[in-house]
């Protein structure tokens, strides 16, 4: 045996399971695809991260027509949160219960909100997040406050929420895992979407619960791992070993009880080929990530020199709107999108000056509407091709989220208002492939995470999730890897 415990990946919710699994002394092995983030030049250079996309892998992926595309996936130790926003919302507790939305249904969770609430809370903890529970009236119950008080906002910020409630909305507070001055120390620059190397000043899987795990001497980390597939034993009840390639060279790793935690697509397709927590037949299906607009709201009358932005979020129609009776969804800022971002998303080219003097005088904002699973929304495998076919729901209420921010926005004084919509190329909140639920009939795994079909093998990352919601999945996935790896070390 290689390890008690093998853990494939080391995102949020491998990194995480490792956390939880690290004190009870337990073997863990660690097998990461990619290497660790180096603090070059580039991860403080916009145009390298957002124009040249530097650090994104050199790999395609195939969509529904067959058409290649460039995933948004990074193959790093941390997995993409390492160039994540580092917001950290809780799902809301009607999340858990099953809600109705104009293009259908979403389901209701194998348990209630409370059952998660605790790890929530250690997730907090464990990511020292940032934040203010009070002005958001969506938030759900808490046992105690977030760790540290709110990042503070820029002027601009701060005029733009007082802006919001004057129309009598409650915008608060993003809960966040950044030391802002730790990040605008090393340099003056938004974190959203920005590589974090260590030290930099996010909390991200690498620089929370990796660490954390590391300083046990019976966790290890393998980088530069690229595992194929899982061989079931002779019965199939269990995962005997795990086929992968180090360096371009075939290697198998053994263990006890093996994570399978590569993200919601190369989890769903690492079990696809191994024939494996498949009885069911939605390995793979229920596809969802968010349906999102980037909204750029103007007040041309007043410049700011605003260096990051992504400290305020709103959720008044989050819940119900009271036009339409939906729910719409969240609205958060960007990350303060600068003159080349800009220019790299144009679909004509502008002058730079232009582009920097509208910068300088709007604010950048994130619209996000809850994607459906729906079963025809799927991830799909021929040998090492990937195809991710995602069929893009409940598209009326985004609109209706579109249309009524557009309004807000005019009415609290911004007179110019731009959006372009994120296509179904950028799979960056990705969920739902390999879901949980109590049935073994219709789903892959079981409230904890446990596969229904073999008795070692658990897959704990965004694939287990049942729905989407319609805010970030990050901490929702680091809590019930806190509570998933209580119950693998239970079973050891």
């Amino acid at each position: 045996m290689d390890a008690d415990v093998l853990v494939i990946g080391s995102g949020m919710g491998g990194a995480t399971v490792a956390h939880a699994l690290a004190p009870t002394g337990a073997r863990v092995l660690i097998l990461e695809r990619g290497e660790r983030l180096e603090d070059t030049p580039a991860t403080r250079d916009l145009s390298e991260v957002f124009a040249k996309r530097s650090f994104r892998p050199d790999e395609s992926w195939f969509d529904g027509a067959g058409k290649p595309f460039a995933p948004g996936n990074y193959y790093l130790v941390g997995g993409n949160s390492k160039l994540y926003g580092a917001v950290l919302y809780r799902y809301r507790r009607e999340d858990f219960e099953g809600r109705s939305h104009p293009d259908g249904d979403a389901p209701p969770w194998p348990f209630p909100y409370e059952t998660l609430a605790p790890f929530y809370a250690e997730a907090e903890r464990l990511f020292e997040v940032r934040g203010d529970a009070g002005p958001d009236p969506t938030e759900p119950p808490r046992s105690a406050p977030y760790p540290h008080p709110p990042i503070p906002h820029e002027p601009q910020v701060a005029d733009a929420a007082e802006r919001l409630r004057a129309q009598g909305l409650h915008p608060a507070p993003l809960p966040l895992a950044v030391d802002h001055e730790a990040w605008l120390k090393r340099a003056r620059l938004p974190w959203d979407g920005l590589p974090n190397p260590r030290g930099a000043g996010k909390v991200d899987a690498e620089t929370g619960p990796l660490e954390s795990a590391l300083r046990h001497p019976n966790v290890r980390l393998l980088t530069g791992v690229a595992v194929d597939r899982l061989v079931l034993d002779g019965a199939g009840r269990r995962v005997e070993r795990v086929e992968a390639r180090v360096a371009g060279e075939a290697r198998t790793f053994r263990a006890g009880v093996v994570v399978l935690s590569a993200g919601a697509v190369m989890s769903a397709a690492i079990l696809l080929r191994s024939g494996a927590a498949n009885r069911s037949g939605v390995v793979g299906r229920h596809f969802m990530n968010h349906n999102t607009t980037a909204m750029i709201a103007g007040d041309l009358r007043r410049r700011w020199d605003t260096v990051h932005s992504k400290t305020l979020g709103l959720n008044d129609f989050y819940l119900r709107d009271d036009r339409t009776g939906w729910p719409l969804g969240n609205v958060q800022l960007l990350g303060k999108i600068s003159a080349p971002i800009l220019r790299a998303n144009l679909a004509v080219p502008a002058p730079l000056r232009l582009l920097q003097w509208l910068n300088d005088r709007s604010l950048d904002w994130y619209l996000m509407s809850e994607d459906l699973p729906r079963p025809e929304s799927r991830v799909t495998v021929d040998g090492a091709r990937i195809g991710l076919d995602w069929r893009l729901s409940n598209l009326r209420a985004h609109e209706a989220l579109v249309r009524r921010m557009r309004e807000v926005f005019r009415a609290a004084g911004y007179p110019l208002i731009l959006t372009k919509r994120f296509g179904n190329k950028v799979p960056s909140h990705q969920c739902g492939t390999v879901r949980m639920g109590t049935d073994g009939a219709t789903s892959a795994l079981d409230p904890w995470c446990r596969a229904h079909d073999h008795d070692n093998l658990w897959v704990v990352d965004a694939s287990c999730l049942p729905t989407s919601a319609a805010v970030n999945p990050s901490l929702t996935v680091a809590a019930q890897a806190l509570r998933a790896g209580r119950r693998i070390a239970a079973s050891l």
